[in-house]
């Protein structure tokens, strides 16, 4: 069983920087894509980005591309995707939920970057962008 679990969120000052961590458990194979999600108080859930198994791949919502970036380590049965969110503005807070979804077709999904698309949540963790 999959298991996610985030860190890293906070309280920052806009123009700040923070880095989220998503440590993955119970991986069986590279056939994972990953993705991090948001959720502002009031608004639906948005992308953010995602990453491809091997990580060849990345997408990135159009309203953080340039400031987040998303990477992916590997350590025996456990992954861990990182972003690493810089420039960081007020419309940044939300909570962010990292997920993965078994697929061999990685890079489509990446590409689609599509919460529907994805089975395994974290619990979320909360990043506050304010002076």
């Amino acid at each position: 069983q999959l298991q996610l679990v985030e860190s890293g969120g906070g309280l920052v000052q806009p123009g700040g920087s923070l880095r989220l961590s998503c440590v993955i458990s119970g991986l069986t194979s590279d056939n994972y894509a990953y993705g991090w999600f948001r959720q502002a108080p009031g608004k639906e859930r948005e992308w953010v980005s995602c990453i491809s198994g091997r990580g060849i791949s990345r997408n990135y919502a159009d309203t953080i591309k340039g400031r987040f970036t998303i990477s992916m380590s590997k350590d025996n049965a456990e992954n861990t995707v990182t972003l690493q969110m810089n420039s960081l503005r007020p419309e940044d807070t939300a909570v962010y939920y990292c997920a993965t979804t078994p697929t061999l077709h990685s890079i489509l999904v990446v590409n689609y970057c599509r919460d529907s698309d994805f089975r395994s949540w974290g619990q979320g963790t909360q990043v506050t962008v304010s002076s």
